[in-house]
């Protein structure tokens, strides 16, 4: 939010030029196109790390200049893990989040241990539910694994021949509910609108703009489903074109201060990485955040695998089946 960019910039003196992006594709592309130029700070997903892996794009991070002490170890061990190339680190945590269900609470109801992804393609919302392509198109394949009606949806990862088996199922099941759909979002805004003006009742989401409208007052709410929300953790690259790379890492260490990240994750509505953060987190954010996440919510949370260059192209031809039938 801007609210936090401010603060960044009264904080480290640093003036911070942001380019808003909708999708970890359309950073890569962005990079890509600029032969990894023209930006100093970036944010790509966790899951995204094969895909920028070998493009010679990004340049290693020193972590002994940052405090990555005050990092969650179990964040840190997975941008260990999945980013870890030739020359040390690619990826630092920041916050993490979901992809769940949101819904108009004046229009629907339902609870925790009742909502399903299933729920999206019922009679009574025909019509009126909103998605991102793709990620229906995932919560389908976990709707209908958890069923039985195919192979469990992580599956899809091991190769080629395993994700058509699971995608080609997928694929036909969402163009036979394509009445369904409202409207496709691609960003904060147009999911904010969707439930606000459009005539959505319920829609598969990411967790920020739906809570910032519930904080606000406004008739929606933002749940897990009983097969566990998509969960993501977005991070810190260095390009390799980067000039300001000492301002880049300024910037880091005032995102790893517990004070600041907590005030962050309260303003961006997401989940911090660093230790002690949730102590500064508002009293109004630490409830919303249990009445999303209850029970045993947090502990079915499905991480989005790393996703090879391979299985990206191929979920593209299977998005574009459904979006053009």
């Amino acid at each position: 939010p801007k609210s936090v960019i401010d603060r960044l910039m009264v904080r480290t003196g640093i003036r911070i030029n942001v380019t808003e992006i909708k999708s970890n594709e359309q950073l890569l592309n962005k990079l890509k196109s600029t032969r990894g130029r023209g930006y100093d700070l970036i944010t790509p997903t966790l899951f995204m790390s094969e895909q920028w892996k070998d493009r010679n794009l990004l340049q290693s991070w020193e972590p002994e200049k940052l405090p990555i002490d005050n990092v969650l170890p179990k964040y840190m061990k997975n941008s260990e893990r999945d980013w870890t190339w030739y020359y040390g680190l690619y990826h630092l945590p920041h916050l993490w989040g979901t992809e769940a269900i949101a819904y108009r609470t004046d229009l629907y109801e339902t609870s925790y241990g009742e909502l399903s992804f299933g729920d999206l393609w019922k009679e009574d919302v025909k019509g009126k539910v909103m998605g991102r392509p793709h990620s229906l198109m995932a919560g389908i394949g976990r709707y209908l694994a958890s069923i039985g009606e195919i192979q469990p949806f992580e599956n899809a990862y091991k190769d080629e021949d395993t994700m058509r088996d699971i995608w080609s199922i997928i694929t036909e099941f969402a163009i036979n509910h394509k009445d369904w759909i409202r409207l496709f979002w691609n960003d904060t805004s147009s999911q904010q609108a969707g439930l606000r003006k459009n005539g959505v009742i319920l829609g598969q989401t990411w967790d920020s703009p739906v809570i910032s409208m519930k904080n606000a007052g406004e008739p929606v709410n933002y749940l897990a489903p009983k097969e566990g929300a998509f969960a993501r953790m977005d991070g810190f690259a260095l390009p390799t074109g980067a000039v300001n790379i000492d301002q880049a890492y300024e910037i880091v260490k005032v995102c790893y201060d517990p004070p600041f990240a907590g005030a962050q994750a309260t303003q961006a509505g997401s989940n911090s990485t660093i230790i002690g953060a949730d102590e500064f987190i508002s009293d109004l954010a630490k409830s919303v955040h249990n009445d999303i996440y209850p029970d045993d919510a947090l502990e079915k949370l499905w991480w989005w695998p790393s996703e090879p260059e391979w299985y990206a192209e191929i979920k593209a031809e299977y998005r574009d089946a459904f979006l053009e039938a």
